[in-house]
Parts: structure tokens; sequence; C-alpha cells
């Protein structure tokens, strides 16, 4: 970066709450307009792009992974050259671009009349899939993945900008700042998942579409009032942080020492040799990405099929992606339980300035997210028997008989899940990397879940390839009355708890950095 250039710059009186609170905001702002997009996509391909839902999960499920794949690269790009302020801007413009795109590309679908029997509240029907042109797909696929690079310059570095502004001798400010920067996206994915799926459903998806982009304009106008406000660390060089890089990761020629440096787990070497020691705790993580990227897939083609009325008398019909809002409620009601009660009591116990350690926090989570998938099995396994009682196996375009609100309990453990677990190894990437390097360690952390979604698709094709292979029933069938996704979450769920002794056996071996504000390791 260039001296002379119009950013805002570290020191004086910039920085603290009186900052960070603009990148709560615009946090809070962005969630609405992605969320608005990526918690429903699955309604839209099966709706009006008339996939089926094992097509549709897998594609999901790529973009899911590409979202949180492509952070990598906005990291490496802010900490090299752009820095986390252009980043930010940037993202800003590609989530216009993207958004307008995306509203205009509903607007080509050609709207479609209902089957016949769908207007009854107890039907589970969507409009009849529209012909999409090979052209109009690829506009749309191109709309979502440029949404995608949106988030991959966003994710890392705005969360990154915000934490940036508190002194690192202070740690409580910052373990702070990312349980309330949560808090505040909590409400935005709320916002999204009730009244953005809400405009999609029941009032037409370019109108919601179209909430999406303003709200991406509010996002923008917020991010830059609050520049004067903002201290930042400047880039490294990029022909610097190639060599800061190779060295943090292999050391220095000697091939001895590289080979300490490298595999060193049981002591900090002056921060070489990172990347070594967080691999374990990354690869130890991705079975609990994949077990809760079902929220947006798997969990709403199951609320799909019940039972969406809200009372009788209301005529209203819940959209079941709207159930992804108690994820958001579970944060907002937990964080400043977390923040302001669990945390002090942990403190006087522990001594330990943020209560427990990070590894300890997200080792809790990992076992409330076994929790989880065990009762989705168990509500599934309910559903299928509700159906087949009804009568109802062969007949998808009927509502099962069973309310919604039955799968409320696994969105709110994912909800106490995510709060133990993700924001626990998004304060701990972020913590453990070099101070040059924090944008590129936040994006470590959402490259778990991103390769977390890969792997869910894949175990879904998997698993649909097995199930057919003989001419059986998939346990993903288009007819969910006839499907086994509770067979499905009982394989997450083992999955999980494996995860669990995987992750004790690494965290009880790691040793923080000197530097870190997390001194001790899990014991």
């Amino acid at each position: 970066m260039e001296s002379g250039e119009p950013l805002p710059r570290r020191g004086g009186r910039r920085g603290g709450w009186r900052a960070a609170l603009f990148i709560v905001a615009v946090g809070f702002l962005e969630r609405i307009g992605f969320t608005g997009v990526g918690g429903n996509l699955i309604t839209y391909l099966t709706g009006p792009l008339g996939m089926s839902t094992a097509a549709a999960a897998a594609g999901v499920n790529a973009w899911s992974g590409t979202v949180l794949v492509l952070p990598l690269v906005g990291a490496l790009a802010a900490d090299s050259r752009l820095g986390r302020y252009r980043a930010v801007l940037i993202a800003g413009v590609l989530y216009l671009l993207s958004l307008g795109m995306l509203t205009v590309s509903s607007m080509l679908q050609t709207p479609q009349p209902h089957p016949a029997g769908c207007h009854s509240t107890g039907s589970t029907c969507s409009p009849l899939p529209s012909a999409s042109s090979p052209a109009r797909l690829a506009f749309f696929y191109t709309a979502i993945y440029l949404l995608a690079l949106a988030q991959g310059f966003h994710m890392p570095c705005s969360e990154a900008l915000g934490a940036d502004q508190f002194d690192p001798s202070v740690g409580a400010s910052r373990s702070s700042y990312f349980n309330w920067f949560h808090f505040s996206i909590s409400w935005g994915y709320a916002i999204a998942a009730i009244v953005v799926t809400y405009i999609e459903e029941n009032v037409g998806w370019t109108e919601g579409f179209a909430v999406c982009w303003a709200t991406m304009v509010v996002y923008l106008v917020v991010f830059l009032l609050g520049t004067r406000t903002y201290r930042v660390e400047q880039p490294v060089d990029s022909s610097s942080l190639a060599h800061l890089t190779k060295k943090l990761t292999f050391g220095t020629n000697n091939a001895t020492t590289d080979t300490h440096r490298l595999l060193a787990t049981d002591q900090d070497v002056d921060g070489k040799g990172f990347l070594i020691k967080l691999l374990p705790i990354w690869l130890s993580s991705i079975v609990i990405a994949a077990a809760t990227s079902q929220v947006s897939t798997l969990f709403t083609k199951q609320g799909s099929t019940m039972d969406r009325r809200l009372g009788a008398a209301t005529g209203l019909v819940v959209p079941p992606a709207a159930l992804q809002s108690f994820v958001s409620f579970t944060y907002i009601a937990l964080v400043p339980v977390y923040d302001r009660a669990l945390v002090p009591l942990a403190r006087r116990l522990t001594r330990h300035p943020a209560g427990v350690t990070m590894l300890q926090r997200i080792g809790a989570g990992m076992v409330m997210s076994c929790v989880t998938m065990a009762v989705a099995a168990l509500v599934e396994a309910k559903r299928l028997r509700v159906a087949a009682d009804a009568g109802l196996l062969d007949r998808p375009d009927v509502a099962v008989p069973m309310s919604l609100w039955w799968l409320v309990p696994q969105y709110v453990l994912v909800g106490f899940t995510e709060v133990f677990c993700f924001i626990g190894l998004e304060e701990f990437f972020y913590d453990q990397v070099p101070d040059g390097l924090r944008s590129v360690g936040l994006a470590l952390c959402l490259s778990i879940f991103g390769v977390g979604s890969y792997a869910s698709g894949m175990l879904v094709w998997a698993v649909d390839w097995a199930t057919t292979r003989g001419g059986g029933e998939s346990w993903f069938a288009d007819n969910l009355n006839r499907a086994h996704l509770d067979y499905f979450y009982w394989i997450l769920a083992g999955l999980s708890a494996l995860e669990v002794v995987v992750f004790l056996y690494f965290a009880n071996r790691y040793v923080y950095r000197k530097n870190s504000e997390q001194p001790v390791a899990l014991h």
C-alpha cells in the first residue's frame, strides 16, 4: 500500500469499540443480504429450477463449500496487497453486482402455475419448474458464484478488521468482540430466515432477491461511514508475504531445523511451523462442519413435508427455511449469557482470562453436535412413522400430519453447537497465526466449513449411489416419505462421536503460541 492513499491509518484515537461497532453493524446487514439467498437456495433449486432433492442438496453443498473456501483467496489478497479495508470495499461492490444479476435472473424465469391440489394449506407442493435455457442457467450460476466470491472477501476480512480495533494485550475485549459480533449477525440470520424467505415464497423470488440487494447498499454506506474511526493494519508486501509464509511453514534452510519447526507441536518455535501445528485441529473439525451443513439442505427439505400452518385460523404457512431463525435466536439468547455470566463464573474457577481455553470451548461444541444429529435422526424416524400411519407413503404432495415445530429442538441444538464450537474456532485460528496473517487465520477456519460442505456433498452422493445400486430406494428419494434421512443422520452422529475422540487426542497435545491470549492447553 502506497503512502498518501486515502485509507484510514492505525494509531491516534482510532479503534476500540467505537470503530468495531461499525463492523458489527456491517456484519448484521451482510447476513441479511447473503443468507436471504443462501439459506433458501435449495428451495429455489427444487422449485423454480426443478432439480431433484439429491441433485439440489449436492449443488448447495458444492456452492456452500466454495463460499467457505474462497475466503482463503480473499484473505491472501488482503494480507498481501489490498489490506482488509479495501477487501471489504471490494466485497461490497461484488455483492451489489452478484445480487443484481441474481434478481435479473429470477425475472427471466417464466412463472408457472401450481399443480392441481397445491393451493391447500396442507399441501407441500411447489410451483411447476420453469424451462430454463442453458444461457439463463449459466447466468444464474455466474451470479451465485460471484456472490460466493464476494463472501470470500467479506468473511475473513471484515471480522478480522473488527478484531484489529483492539489492543492484543487486552484479550478479554477481543474475546468479547467475537461473541458480540456473532450476536449481531445472528439477528441478520433471523431476519433473513423469517422475513426474506417469506417474501421469496409468498410474494416472489425477484422481490426477495431485490431486498437482499438493497440491504447490501446499506452495508456499503455504513462501512464507509466508519472509515475515519478504523485503525488498519498495513498489508504485507506480496513478495514479503510469500517469503514469510514459506519461512513460517518450513523454517530455515537448515534441514534439521526445518524438520523440527515443521513438525513441532509441543512448543512454540517463534511462530514457525504454525501451519503444521494447526493442521490436526483443522482436520479434526471437518465432521462437525459437515453435520451442521444439513441446516440449509436436508433439514429444510425435511420441514417442507410437514404441517407448516401457523394456527388453523390464520391461514399463514411457515416457509421451511424460516426455522433456521431458531439457530439465530439461540445465538441471541446464549451469547449474552455466555459472555456475561458463564465466562465470569468460569474465570473465578479456572483463573483463565476467557474462563475456558479456546480448545475446551470447541470440544464442548463438538459433543453437542453428536447430540444434535441423534435428535434429528429420532425426529425424522417419528415423521416417517406418522407418514406411514396416515397412509401417505406414496402421497408426497400431502403434508404429513406432524407439526413443523417438532424440528425446533434440532435447530436450537445447532445454535448451541455453533456458539461453542464455531466462535471458538474463529477465535482460535485468529489468535494462533502471526499478526500479519490474521485474515488468513480466519480464512483457514472458514475453509473447515467449506471442506465440510464438500464432504457432506460427497457423502450424500456416496450414500445415494450405494442405496440405489441394486435397484433399491435412495435414502434421499424425492419422495421423502420413502427416503431414510434418519439413517443418514445416524451416520453423521457416529462420525461426530469419532471426531470428538480424535479432537481430544490432538487438543490435549497442543501448546499455544507464546504471545497467545490462551497460554494453557486443554487438559
